[in-house]
């Protein structure tokens, strides 16, 4: 498999206070943040439509289970479905199904620190 990874889709953490959170980014560092955090748009090699994503979470979200860590990361990769069949064979912990949205299909794993990354096959042009 060439390009597993394409990108960094996003980064998810766990927040005391995710409005709160989200305003302070929007006022000091200018972040135009929405209920969701703030997307960044940026173009790929071939002039594509890009997108990424910083997400502040509630501290209580269950999303990054079964890690107990603090934050999530989300990858762009290109073909979801055969990249964990590869990542199964090469022994990685895939967790949960691939769940499918107009905006792409997602699916999880392991890293060996019990980090759970997130993999996104995008549909960017469903947020334009």
């Amino acid at each position: 498999m060439k390009n597993r990874v394409t990108g960094l889709g996003g980064f998810f953490f766990k927040s005391k206070d995710p409005n709160n959170i989200k305003e302070w980014y929007k006022n000091h560092l200018g972040l135009n943040t929405d209920q969701y955090g703030c997307t960044f748009w940026w173009k790929d090699k071939d002039g594509n439509d890009c997108s990424t994503q910083w997400s502040p979470m509630d501290e209580k979200t269950e999303y990054f289970k079964p890690s107990e860590k603090q934050f999530m990361m989300n990858f762009r990769v290109e073909n979801l479905v055969e990249l964990l069949e590869v990542l199964k064979k090469e022994g990685v912990t895939v967790v949960g199904e691939i769940e499918e949205y107009e905006y792409g299909k997602f699916g999880w794993i392991l890293d060996p620190e019990g980090n759970k990354l997130e993999l996104w096959e995008p549909v960017d042009k469903a947020f334009l």
